[in-house]
């Protein structure tokens, strides 16, 4: 028989080294009879039960991956606010080192050894982006905007912040009616049409998602802008002829570090003498390597650089980098709205799915809000330009004018949709 005392004595130094793993986090652990307080002495924001000592050896060896593994099969249970499970987990390891010197040094080279081959690239968006448009329409919003959405008032609604960001996009771009706008990884289509729409610009919007390829199509025609955008199924690598204005909002992530010169190379190509751009992407302050959870089960081939790495972009050509703006609260609460409608949704995504991926996909979305809330990751917009574009304002207030009050905001929302 087994020395059940031994067992114990076992399972709370593997708790304790968990705890300690995790700074003064106020999370209670658990596994059977056996449990941890919280160390701050305060009541537990959450408690983490561990089901069995299997997944709590794993959480030793490997604890990102065994976490988001083990939650995922329900071999791990949260009792209490996961947001803030995680954003406490965030917030108290944030700067600390992981693991041994040799797995540092593998995570600090991961950038730049994803190259992300034009075969790997598709599979990889194909894994995350193909899965099925009606499973983004039950918490997207209806344009299907993918990506940070911009709230220029605390009361705007999601659809009324991603209209915003949209926007806002294209007047710190300044464009112009009749230019020639290309965008590179282009979702659902919705920057494009905005542009098109309300800008009267041409578009060629590049991207290696079929299914959201033939949404954006079919999405032009059924607003008479298909003389006016373009949505090409293409590599970015592959993206050629010339253009005044170039976008790309959030693609850089899944470009990696090895790969940003090249597309700088691409870009340098591209824009005119007196061209400018625009990269929106999420980031972080200091390189490090991307969740290993996250990365082998919701985005292969990702890549969340440091600001410092992203701007190596710009190497290859003479680009002048006109406005640096951080959106990383915008990015929290675009998430919370996300995560609210996820969570109503969920009974029709596990009937699309199963149980299991409804949590996963629930643990990647609050952990999002968690980092971005904590201040591990970053949204990034960078401005840039060439020597020859000399039309930068001198101040932002042509960005904001439009939104001094939640009224004006509404009106102007409205009076463009």
């Amino acid at each position: 028989m087994p020395n059940n005392s031994k067992f114990t004595s076992l399972e709370k130094w593997l708790l304790r080294k968990i705890q300690k793993s995790i700074g003064r986090a106020p999370i209670q652990l658990s596994l059977g009879d056996t449990d941890t307080g919280a160390p701050t002495g305060t009541p537990p924001v959450a408690r983490v039960i561990i089901r069995d000592r299997w997944t709590l050896a794993r959480l030793i060896v490997n604890p990102e991956l065994a976490f988001g593994d083990a939650f995922s099969e329900g071999r791990i249970e949260v009792e209490g606010d996961l947001v803030a499970l995680l954003e406490n987990v965030s917030a108290t390891t944030r700067g600390a080192k992981i693991g041994n010197w040799y797995s540092r040094l593998v995570g600090r080279l991961s950038g730049l050894l994803e190259f992300n081959s034009r075969r790997q690239a598709r599979k990889n968006i194909h894994h995350h982006y193909d899965i099925r448009k009606d499973f983004y329409q039950l918490w997207l919003d209806p344009q299907l905007v993918y990506t940070c959405a911009y709230f220029p008032t605390p009361s705007a609604t999601l659809e009324e912040a991603q209209f915003a960001k949209l926007d806002y996009v294209c007047r710190k771009l300044q464009l112009r009616p009749g230019e020639n706008v290309i965008e590179a990884g282009c979702g659902w289509g919705a920057l494009a049409l905005h542009m098109a729409k309300h800008y009267g610009v041409k578009v060629r919007a590049f991207n290696i998602s079929h299914d959201q390829i033939l949404f954006a199509r079919e999405r032009a025609k059924t607003e008479g802008l298909s003389h006016q955008v373009e949505f090409i199924e293409e590599d970015y690598r592959n993206i050629s002829g010339q253009c005044d204005a170039f976008a790309s909002v959030g693609m850089l992530e899944h470009v990696g570090a090895g790969n940003y010169r090249g597309l700088g190379r691409i870009i340098n190509n591209v824009l005119g003498p007196s061209g400018r751009g625009l990269l929106h992407f999420i980031g972080r302050n200091q390189p490090r390597p991307f969740n290993a959870w996250t990365k082998k089960r919701i985005f292969p081939g990702a890549y969340i650089p440091a600001l410092r790495e992203a701007l190596r972009v710009f190497d290859p050509g003479d680009f002048s980098v006109v406005d640096v703006e951080n959106l990383r609260l915008h990015y929290a609460k675009t998430l919370e709205h996300w995560l609210d409608r996820f969570d109503r949704s969920r009974a029709r995504v596990t009937e699309m799915f199963d149980t299991r991926f409804v949590r996963a996909w629930r643990l990647y979305l609050a952990g999002s809000v968690a980092g971005f809330r904590a201040g591990r990751l970053q949204l990034f917009q960078v401005l840039f330009a060439r020597p020859g574009w000399q039309k930068t304002p001198s101040t932002r207030a042509y960005l904001y004018a439009e939104a001094d009050s939640v009224e004006q905001e509404k009106k102007w929302f409205h009076a463009m949709s």
